[in-house]
């Protein structure tokens, strides 16, 4: 029996990892023929520490608006360059790991998140934990870690490549 996906989730945080997996992903998806999330997770903690303790309702508007449109450019450039139709994007406030491991998933019913191994350089993830480590340890379905691109190359950082 061969394992078939319907529900692929993919979060995306602007990283050179994240859209290596989107680009495997949309691969996957076709292939299952499923649908494809696309998820933006705004972590509320970034909003607290301004001079006031919480950013302007104006600045949080623009982030929330800057994360639709770098979503909506991803599903335009994956309807219209890959032809997969079925793609969603969705933008999240909360924390990173709870809404991609569990809260995402029970709602829309993923079977399979796809992610980059790290979005975070090393002191971000010394100080705050890798995303990716506690998704794969609690997620409610299944969780793929990308290493390689779309031809199963293992992937170097665009300012390591020779």
């Amino acid at each position: 029996m061969v394992q078939e996906y319907k529900r692929i989730l993919v979060p995306v945080d602007g990283s050179e990892e994240a859209e290596l997996a989107l680009n495997k992903a949309v691969r996957v998806a076709k292939m299952n023929q499923a649908r494809l999330d696309i998820l933006n997770v705004l972590d509320t903690k970034q909003f607290a520490g301004s001079y006031s303790g919480m950013l302007s309702g104006d600045a949080i508007f623009q982030i929330s608006e800057d994360a639709q449109n770098y979503l909506n450019s991803l599903k335009y450039d994956i309807q219209t360059n890959d032809g997969l139709k079925d793609v969603e994007i969705h933008v999240r406030f909360g924390n990173p790991k709870n809404v991609i491991a569990r809260d995402f998933p029970t709602e829309y019913q993923t079977d399979l998140i796809m992610m980059g191994s790290t979005g975070l350089n090393a002191v971000e993830r010394m100080l705050m934990g890798s995303v990716t480590e506690y998704v794969n340890r609690t997620a409610i379905c299944d969780v793929l870690i990308v290493k390689t691109d779309v031809e199963n190359r293992p992937y170097q950082k665009a300012s390591k490549k020779k």
